[in-house]
């Protein structure tokens, strides 16, 4: 098994990164706007807090990197 290939791998998802963010921005800036309120009171940032938000961005990044069909 080659390191290498985990390098490009992962690399390769990185380069993608940016267009899915930028396809994705209302769900990011909700997750950020979520996670941002519940860690500003006193209370600490609990597990799950923000779970709807986060999969919703999370399902439009799998769908920002899906490659078109035909």
């Amino acid at each position: 098994m080659s390191g290498r290939g985990v390098w490009l791998r992962a690399r390769a998802r990185l380069r993608r990164f940016p267009t899915a963010l930028a396809a994705c921005g209302d769900q990011a800036a909700a997750y950020g706007r979520c996670v941002a309120a519940a860690a500003a009171g006193p209370a600490e940032l609990r597990r799950d807090s923000c779970l709807e938000e986060f999969r919703a961005l999370r399902e439009c990044f799998a769908r920002a990197v899906r490659p078109c069909p035909g």
